[in-house]
């Protein structure tokens, strides 16, 4: 069996008509229901009323899975009152049968792995990119690259290597296949995207600037990473920038004000999405009702603190931990100080 670590993977809602408040509440809502699931839209959670059966019909074709620990993945950290809520975001890839044979892998890789802080009080988000090829210790397989671990034993085991690297609990998962984000981006008509250079991928021509980016070109944008100096890394930003505009076109009101739109959008999205069990529909209206008072501006992306790039004895590329700041971080993360790291970090990876 390959070793993976040696296999190339790939405003406030005010306006002249004075909505009622139940809409302001429910356009929030669905705000942070869609970072909370990666640009999934689970805007069922906006979704309260007339509108909320059919669409839990929807969200209910999403793949379900449970998340255990085995014996070797260690204690899970402990639950800390007053910390907030982290869930992660899984983006992947599903391999060919024959490649996963060939590769001794299964059928996914994660090229997008992201951790989000939801503050005690609901009054922030915090998102945070980690380098796919982050050499970390994944349970059951010693030193790997932390994307390495969905390969290996799918949601649960990259759950596991999250919480284990990050020393904080994950209240809840997300990941959705990569042709879901072009459904996604394509039932929105379109993102408007910060784009940091001018590149050619995948036949699209990107120009730097804010460009709109129809589904392919979004998926295109978000997979490239050899067109850029800072490679992996810039491609998490790109990744961000992707994730903010499919926001801020879902905040804009055009898919929110409309009850078939919204509907189409979650019919899309949910064959593609796997949650673990308790991220229901039910839950999502309970998420979405606490965070109402969420604003774009309370939304905050970085990356976690990391190394360079280096090449392991076995001839892998993988990017190095840098354990010092990680700790700031995971003591942030602990201590629901997301605020103060931030101010102090933020844009330093």
């Amino acid at each position: 069996m390959n070793d993976p670590a040696d296999v190339e993977l790939p405003g406030d809602w005010e306006d002249d008509d004075q909505p009622e408040p139940g809409r302001r509440r429910g356009r929030r809502a669905a705000l942070i229901s869609l970072l909370v699931v990666a640009a999934v839209v689970i805007g069922v959670g906006l979704v309260i009323g007339n509108y909320l059966g059919g669409l839990q019909n929807s969200y209910e074709k999403r793949t379900v899975v449970q998340i255990t620990r085995g014996a070797s993945d260690g204690e899970r950290p402990e639950e800390i009152d007053g910390t907030g809520r982290n869930f992660l975001l899984l983006g992947s890839d599903k391999r060919s049968a024959e490649d996963a044979v060939s590769q001794g892998v299964s059928g996914q890789r994660s090229d997008v792995m992201m951790l989000v802080h939801i503050t005690e009080d609901g009054e922030s988000v915090y998102v945070m990119s980690f380098p796919r090829d982050l050499y970390v210790d994944v349970p059951g397989h010693g030193k790997d690259r932390i994307n390495s671990a969905l390969a290996y034993g799918g949601v649960g085991l990259a759950v596991t290597t999250v919480e284990n690297f990050t020393g904080v609990p994950i209240d809840h998962v997300a990941l959705i296949d990569f042709d879901g984000i072009e459904g996604l981006v394509d039932t929105l008509g379109g993102v408007d995207v910060q784009v940091p250079e001018d590149f050619t991928a995948g036949g699209h021509r990107f120009t730097e600037g804010v460009q709109t980016l129809d589904g392919e070109e979004a998926l295109t944008f978000v997979r490239e990473r050899k067109q850029f100096a800072e490679g992996d890394f810039q491609r998490n930003r790109n990744q961000q920038a992707v994730l903010k505009g499919i926001t801020e076109k879902l905040i804009s009101g055009e898919t929110l004000s409309d009850p078939g739109k919204l509907a189409g959008t979650i019919e899309s999205i949910s064959p593609f999405l796997t949650t673990d069990d308790g991220l229901s529909a039910t839950a999502m209206v309970e998420l979405g009702l606490s965070m109402r008072s969420i604003r774009s501006n309370d939304l905050y992306f970085l990356s976690v603190p990391h190394g360079d790039p280096y090449t392991t004895s076995g001839g892998a590329s993988v990017v190095a931990t840098a354990e010092e700041p990680m700790d700031v971080l995971r003591e942030a993360l602990r201590t629901d100080d997301m605020g103060t790291y931030y101010a102090q970090h933020a844009g330093t990876y």
